[in-house]
């Protein structure tokens, strides 16, 4: 059973490295790793498809956002070729997760490839700023 785990959180993990990533370059890579060339991404902001509407959108969080990084609260849970965890947006050297407020926060359900690339991303927030 820790072959299927790991595809989940191996996902996850390339997953946060590309809302993670800084400079055009880093993100341009990170995305690339982490979807496949045709893969989505939809959220309540958000209805993207592709490598450059993806990384578009990471980008205006990081603009929106700037000085915060995304981290896992929680574990990873799947099956089949779908995966879900929760996550939260928190200022760079943050607080652990539980300990101080972060601005943002929801929990994500993916879909991946046979290679473990994510085919679409559905994101839920469950905290937003006002404004945001």
């Amino acid at each position: 059973m820790s072959a299927p785990t790991d595809r989940y959180e191996n996902a996850a993990a390339r997953y946060l490295e590309a809302w993670n990533a800084r400079g055009p370059e880093a993100l341009s890579k990170a995305v690339a790793a982490a979807w496949a060339p045709d893969g989505s991404y939809t959220d309540p902001l958000a209805d993207v498809r592709g490598h450059e509407q993806i990384a578009a959108v990471i980008a205006g969080a990081h603009e929106q956002f700037p000085g915060f990084s995304f981290r896992l609260s929680g574990t990873v849970d799947g099956h089949h070729d779908t995966a879900r965890f929760s996550w939260e947006l928190v200022a760079d050297g943050g607080a652990p997760s539980g300990e101080g407020s972060a601005p943002v926060a929801g929990f994500d359900v993916i879909t991946l490839d046979d290679e473990g690339r994510i085919r679409s991303v559905f994101g839920f927030l469950d905290r937003v700023p006002e404004g945001a």
